[in-house]
């Protein structure tokens, strides 16, 4: 009897997220995968998934409304939504604003990492609930 392989629960920066689904066949190729193989099961809150249709229109990527909504659905439905709480979840101090979402997030889902290239989250890494790790180290970890 073959065992049920369950997915890591993982949170991914949207800056990740954009580049694994605007260049399919570039280095977060293996992200975006393991996504795709339910290796992983990406955790998104209101707040992130809307910071992501956001800046898939953002005019520097030049993508028609129809462009964004498919790579959109390469996406999220394979993502677990998850309710951050009132009052949210505790996390470390923050230099950016916009990144307490994803900490916020990766506590509430009891996320397995959170996978980022941003230096303001990684410099978190040893202070937080679950590892902060870069796009590179968590593909090595896909790999193995």
């Amino acid at each position: 009897m073959k065992r049920a392989v369950i997915p890591l629960r993982v949170v991914i920066d949207t800056n990740l997220v954009l580049s694994a689904l605007v260049f399919p066949q570039g280095r977060l190729t293996p992200l975006r995968q393991a996504w795709q193989a339910n290796r992983i099961q990406p955790l998104v809150s209101r707040v992130t998934a809307a910071e992501l249709v956001r800046v898939l229109a953002y005019p520097k990527f030049k993508l028609t409304a129809d462009e964004q909504q498919e790579l959109l659905a390469d996406y999220l439905p394979y993502c677990k939504t998850v309710r951050i709480p009132e009052p949210p979840p505790k996390t470390p101090a923050c230099r950016d604003a916009f990144d307490v979402p994803f900490l916020q997030l990766a506590v509430a889902g009891k996320a397995q990492a959170l996978v980022t290239g941003d230096q303001d989250l990684l410099c978190l890494a040893g202070n937080f609930a679950c590892p902060i790790i870069t796009a590179d180290q968590f593909i090595n970890t896909l790999v193995q």
